[in-house]
């Protein structure tokens, strides 16, 4: 009882006060103590005081302001454990987002922001608000003027797990599978055409790519770069992956492995570089420079959307040919004397 742990729950264990009752019974041993019933009522009431204390400080901008950057992983611990208070926890929640640049928005605002076709509440997760800010992933939200939250504190990866909604909206993470759209017929048609008319370059990218990916597939996410790793609906995001693999006492094996992203490499049908490939792979698909491009492009989108790679000097060395290349040199004249 000296860390109040049946008193208090560990998400709140920055608050510091007295209790008094009159209830407790006294002259029992510790475990009889620990079982009690009012120690129960206690706890309830407890949580229940101090979140109703956030909410009146949450009246005043300022001091919320304070109160939050001293106690948000605090609240997001408690998003993540306790499933009693969770709805009520999330309305103290504040991201930045693409809308929201100079200050923190709460899910609430945001919500109110939503245009009336757009379904979900969409997110990104990342190491730093600058990587995030300028993610691939969100081109074309962007574009749709869909507002995206950035979500940046390793926590985040563990409270929107359990945080599934917001008011009846769904949270989404944009790095995932399955993200889809409201677009028109036309739109849609169109996107088809062009999903067939990559299938070769698709199948070809993937045989060269092998287990590296899970598969190749025609993104409609992009509309500036070539393309994008995106994950499985129920896995592991890159962020999650990267802040799992950080860890000291990390399983290698048995629940990893499962998690681990299952990586799918999203191609911008229309991009100038997928179509140069695409003309490539239609000439000769066993074209040296096509394995090199599918390898360096896989590379490249693997950084950009927040993975580490496997082996830097191969990224390196396939730079450096590039570059040869480039400066027209061949391995002969660009080997050092």
């Amino acid at each position: 009882m000296d860390d109040c742990e049946e008193l208090i729950p560990e998400w709140l264990n920055f608050v510091k006060g007295i209790v008094d009752s009159e209830d407790l019974p006294l002259n029992l041993s510790r475990e009889v103590l620990q079982q009690n019933k009012i120690l129960k009522v206690i706890r309830k009431n407890l949580v229940k005081k101090c979140v109703d204390m956030f909410t009146e400080i949450a009246e005043d901008k300022d001091n919320f302001n304070k109160f939050y950057e001293a106690f948000s992983k605090n609240i997001k611990l408690g998003i993540h454990e306790d499933a009693q208070n969770r709805g009520k926890l999330s309305e103290f929640l504040r991201y930045y987002s693409t809308k929201s640049t100079d200050e923190p928005t709460s899910l609430k605002d945001y919500v109110t922001r939503m245009p009336e076709k757009q379904k979900f509440i969409y997110y990104i997760t990342g190491q730093s608000r600058q990587a995030v800010e300028s993610s691939p992933f969100l081109e074309v939200l962007k574009r749709k003027g869909y507002e995206v939250l950035y979500m940046v504190d390793p926590i985040d990866e563990y409270a929107v797990q359990q945080l599934k909604d917001f008011e009846g909206k769904e949270l989404k993470s944009i790095t995932k599978e399955g993200l889809e759209f409201e677009d028109d017929e036309d739109e849609k048609k169109k996107f088809d055409e062009q999903k067939k008319e990559l299938e070769p370059l698709c199948a070809t990218m993937k045989e060269i790519l092998g287990d590296k990916v899970e598969k190749v597939v025609v993104t409609d996410m992009l509309s500036e770069s070539p393309c994008v790793i995106l994950t499985g609906q129920f896995g592991w995001s890159a962020n999650m992956e990267r802040i799992m693999q950080s860890q000291a006492l990390r399983d290698s094996g048995g629940m990893s492995s499962y998690m681990a992203s299952k990586r799918t490499l999203g191609l911008h049908p229309t991009h100038p570089i997928i179509r140069a490939l695409k003309a490539k792979v239609a000439a000769d698909k066993n074209d040296k420079t096509v394995r090199d491009l599918s390898n360096l492009l896989y590379e490249a989108a693997l950084l950009a959307s927040g993975f580490t790679l496997d082996d830097p000097s191969q990224f390196s060395s396939r730079i450096n040919r590039m570059v040869m290349l480039g400066l027209s040199l061949d391995d002969e004249e660009a080997a050092p004397a």
